[in-house]
């Protein structure tokens, strides 16, 4: 396996807590959708995912 191929981190930052505003977690981001799905997505997904996380993540902080 080369670095590109390496299993993407979990987004999780200890900070599991569901906002009612937008139904994301505070922590990391995702819907409780995803992170059920986290564990078993395939890595390409999770690279996928960790991008639309940071844009989320952005918007956020922006106050969006």
């Amino acid at each position: 396996m080369t670095g590109d191929e390496a299993e993407p981190p979990s987004p999780c930052v200890g900070v599991c807590r569901i906002n009612a505003s937008n139904t994301l977690c505070d922590g990391c981001f995702r819907s409780i959708a995803e992170i059920a799905a986290w564990r078993d997505m395939p890595s390409a997904g999770k690279r996928t995912l960790l991008e639309q996380l940071a844009a989320r993540k952005l918007r956020a902080r922006a106050g969006h």
